[in-house]
């Protein structure tokens, strides 16, 4: 799996998160998730809450990218992975705490997104640069 640098994890903890999905007849779909944290080097998690169009693509696919970016700023990253879904266990019980210490609506699941590779988000030529390409065979 592709690593989150100390860059990275920096901008995950500063910056609105975007993820993009595809659904099954290949209609992409882009929407926030505030709840977007780093679970390790390895893994980004966010607590789904809505239940809607995201949510049905990634049960489907359980492809996903996500994108951070700073306002103002030029440098970005994305990521590309795929999801576990977790209604249950302690991954789960630990998205649930998470919801209730930040006063935000129950998880329907926790998302825990692998990270297969890392790309740049920077304006200009440098943009889609790949920082790391390495998915894990599953």
């Amino acid at each position: 799996m592709a690593k989150l640098n100390d860059e990275m994890k920096d901008l995950v903890n500063r910056a609105f998160a975007f993820i993009a999905t595809v659904d099954e007849n290949g209609n992409p779909q882009v929407g926030p998730k505030g709840t977007m944290r780093i679970l390790d080097d390895e893994h980004l998690i966010y607590n789904e809450e809505t239940g809607r169009q995201a949510w049905h693509n990634l049960q489907t696919n359980g492809k996903i990218a996500v994108a951070f970016h700073p306002f103002p700023g030029l440098k970005g990253f994305r990521v590309e992975g795929h999801v576990k879904i977790y209604e249950s266990g302690q991954i789960f019980d630990d998205a649930t705490a998470y919801a209730t210490e930040n006063k935000l609506p129950k998880a329907i699941a926790a998302v825990v997104i692998s990270i297969d590779r890392t790309l740049t988000l920077n304006a200009g030529p440098e943009a889609g640069t790949v920082i790391e390409d390495a998915p894990l065979d599953d």
